[in-house]
């Protein structure tokens, strides 16, 4: 793509690493065959080759965002399939964030979106602000028809039904391993995570121990800045991850860490790419030694190696697999999680569209709900396509968000492996399944 940047543009590091990424592309169009939002809407500027367009012609321009450009990237689930797509190697990830920032320093949204975006700010992050939302949520949730704007109506009708006790595993604590020690690991325990479903957590320390592996739990850790990097505030975004790195690297103080562990992949997919966020920033050595370090818990114990099954648990369950788009997009990691399960007898289901993204996204389900609801519903109907017993996931948001719209019980891939290989059986199968 050619481009028309000046040169007093192009001083500034930001701009000059977009038109690098601008330049790459050949307008191809491959990516319209795998972006979600254009197989639902089929506009071109819908697509990542359309919102390519409107993201250059805005930056080189230098003008403000226009209301027309925000839609359209506002309409960007940010899934990354263009990525793995792209035979010319365009990241348009980097690209997106660019946009994204742009807009909020340009653009002033309608009260109603700043409003609702600041609340997600102010709540998501904190799972004490979190857990209290989700409780004043669980009790209006019975008027949600009520409520005038379509967003607060999908923020309260995708409430969870009950709300997890809080975990005794999340600050400060180091758990040993059983048996000879084989690694040493610090464990992101992830923000919205904890509000939402503390059994993940739970699950990954206890794999990991009968693995043989000491893990480390954060003090008092926070937010990774992935919510609000997605929604374009780069400086709350930075200041959260300042704050991570700090306290992801201090569990060095008791000894060398083999990995940073994540088993929330849309974090990881952020934190491996914190290198590239504190580029030029006095924290670079840090955080780009804390991305070097950062493994989705399935990628660690695909190299590890996990304990042995228990008796027969998991034999020839049927588990239909949803691979978030964070970790095989984002991170690229796709066949460790489905051999993990297979290993342990399970019988793995890959649904059709595997590529396609749930329509979760972050906070996407919250602020465009009609689409992620017409997205879910695809992803739902080829998951239960499979005839699963179990559909287990990698991702708690697309946990929650497939979980809305499917009687099928949704897990996470390690309350799976944990409990085949002597954990409890997860609390969704508790009714379904008895242990052997």
């Amino acid at each position: 793509m050619q481009t028309h940047f000046s040169p007093e543009q192009l001083t500034d590091p930001l701009t000059a690493r977009s038109n690098k990424i601008l330049r790459t592309c050949v307008h191809c169009g491959f990516c319209t065959a795998t972006c979600p939002t254009y197989q639902v809407l089929g506009d071109e500027l819908d697509s990542p080759r359309g919102r390519i367009y409107l993201i250059k012609d805005m930056l080189e321009a230098g003008r403000p965002a226009d209301a027309k450009t925000v839609k359209h990237i506002d309409r960007c689930l940010g899934c990354l399939s263009c990525m793995t797509t792209c035979p010319s190697g365009v990241h348009y990830g980097h690209l997106l964030e660019h946009a994204r920032e742009h807009i909020e320093a340009t653009y002033r949204r309608p009260f109603t979106d700043r409003a609702l975006r600041g609340v997600l700010k102010f709540v998501l992050p904190h799972p004490t602000r979190f857990r209290l939302a989700l409780l004043g949520a669980k009790i209006a949730r019975p008027f949600a028809r009520l409520m005038p704007d379509r967003r607060l109506r999908a923020m309260l009708s995708m409430a969870p039904a009950s709300i997890p006790p809080v975990s005794r595993n999340d600050d400060g604590q180091t758990f040993p391993a059983h048996g000879p020690r084989r690694a040493r690991v610090v464990l992101m325990i992830g923000c919205a995570q904890r509000a939402l479903n503390t059994d993940i957590n739970d699950a990954t320390i206890r794999l990991l121990q009968r693995a043989g592996v000491e893990v480390v739990i954060p003090q008092s850790f926070g937010c990774c800045g992935a919510l609000t990097l997605h929604m374009g505030d780069e400086a709350d975004g930075k200041t959260r991850a300042r704050d991570s790195i700090r306290r992801l690297l201090a569990a060095e103080e008791g000894g060398a860490l083999d990995a940073v562990i994540i088993n929330t992949s849309g974090c990881g997919t952020t934190i491996k790419d914190y290198g590239h966020l504190f580029a030029g920033d006095p924290m670079e050595a840090e955080a780009r030694r804390v991305a070097g370090l950062a493994r989705d818990v399935t990628e660690f114990l695909a190299s590890l190696g996990l304990p042995e099954r228990v008796g027969d648990r998991g034999a020839g369950m049927r588990v239909a697999y949803h691979s978030a788009c964070s970790l095989q997009h984002g991170q690229q990691i796709r066949s460790a999680p489905k051999d993990l399960l297979a290993g342990m007898g399970f019988k793995v289901l890959e649904p059709a569209d595997p590529h396609l993204c749930c329509g979760s996204a972050g906070t996407y389900n919250l602020l465009q709900p009609e689409l992620s609801s017409e997205l879910k519903a695809r992803k739902v109907a080829t998951l239960e396509a499979t005839a699963p017993q179990v559909i287990a996931a990698g991702n708690i948001g697309c946990m929650m968000q497939i979980g809305g719209g499917t009687s099928v019980p949704v897990v996470h891939t390690v309350e799976l492996l944990d409990w085949a290989t002597g954990g409890p059986r997860p609390t969704a199968l508790a009714d379904l399944f008895t242990d052997a």
